[in-house]
């Protein structure tokens, strides 16, 4: 079993460790989301883009909407499990988007459902951009 000596040095990595650690669950905003998938495509998201990206199958059984509904701004059910998905545009349900770690892995999982692929930066700031849209 290794033996590690207290000091200020050692103290100062973990508490750096522990802080680097938590980055990617950091509390953030839809606004936030936005702005950092605009920032890695190199432009801005369309809503009127990620509405018809939303809608549409590309070339799969499944769109956006097969599950979170044409207009996500209500309570819907996933298409093969039946499981009831809360709200998805973020003015309906408050904690949509507020959490970078859950924001990737939900992308990176529908995306690949809906796409065979996962989304580009392009493709989830055109999504966004449509669902902050939607008062």
């Amino acid at each position: 079993m290794m033996k590690f000596r207290k000091t200020k040095c050692g103290a100062a990595l973990l508490g750096a460790a522990l802080a680097l650690g938590g980055l990617s669950a950091q509390a953030t905003t839809p606004q936030a989301q936005l702005q950092r998938w605009q920032e890695a495509a190199g432009q801005a998201g369309q809503a009127a883009r990620g509405q018809e990206f939303f809608g549409r199958r590309h070339g799969g059984e499944w769109s956006c909407a097969s599950c979170h509904g044409q207009v996500p701004t209500v309570p819907n059910r996933h298409a093969s499990t039946g499981k009831s998905i809360a709200p998805l545009a973020p003015a309906f349900h408050a904690e949509r988007f507020t959490d970078s770690a859950k924001a990737d892995k939900w992308f990176k999982r529908n995306c690949k459902d809906v796409l065979s692929r996962e989304c580009t930066a392009l493709e989830k700031a055109d999504v966004l951009a449509f669902l902050i849209g939607l008062k």
